[in-house]
């Protein structure tokens, strides 16, 4: 059997690398907005995904984009444990 993924503590989340989710390629057909946007939800700490979210907001990103099947990223995570504080951000 494989072993977990082992926990990192005190990653560095600089602007850099904060920008750099901004110009990811969209994974498969999704919607680029939508394919960065779940890509840094996935990666980040609530903090980091904040911060994010501000230089997301000011390119003219929605957190309403959409995937292939027309549900936010808020409507896809309703059913995730501890995801409050990331839907408390994503609301507009």
């Amino acid at each position: 059997m494989k072993a977990d993924k082992a926990k990192i503590v005190d990653e560095v989340w600089d602007d850099a690398r904060i920008d750099g989710f901004l110009t990811k390629a969209p994974m498969g057909n999704e919607d680029a907005e939508f394919s960065i946007l779940l890509h840094a939800f996935r990666s980040m700490r609530p903090e980091d995904f904040a911060r994010f979210l501000s230089r997301y907001r000011s390119l003219g990103y929605s957190t309403e984009a959409t995937n292939r099947q027309g549900q936010t990223l808020c409507q896809i995570i309703s059913s995730y444990r501890n995801v409050e504080p990331f839907k408390a951000l994503l609301r507009p």
